[in-house]
């Protein structure tokens, strides 16, 4: 896994987090998840098309 996939990953559980305590504390806001579940289909497609070799 390459530098830029693991800072991809790390952002996407980061941002997971941070959407989850905004759930929490305030209430649900669908723009949050709607953009949460888009980075993590980016974060899905740049593990998928990755160079293995």
């Amino acid at each position: 896994m390459s530098g830029s996939t693991k800072t991809m990953g790390y952002l996407t559980v980061g941002a997971l987090v941070a959407v989850t305590a905004y759930t929490v504390a305030l209430g649900s806001s669908g723009w949050l998840w709607f953009g949460w579940v888009v980075l993590g289909l980016c974060t899905l497609g740049l593990l998928t098309t990755q160079d293995t070799s």
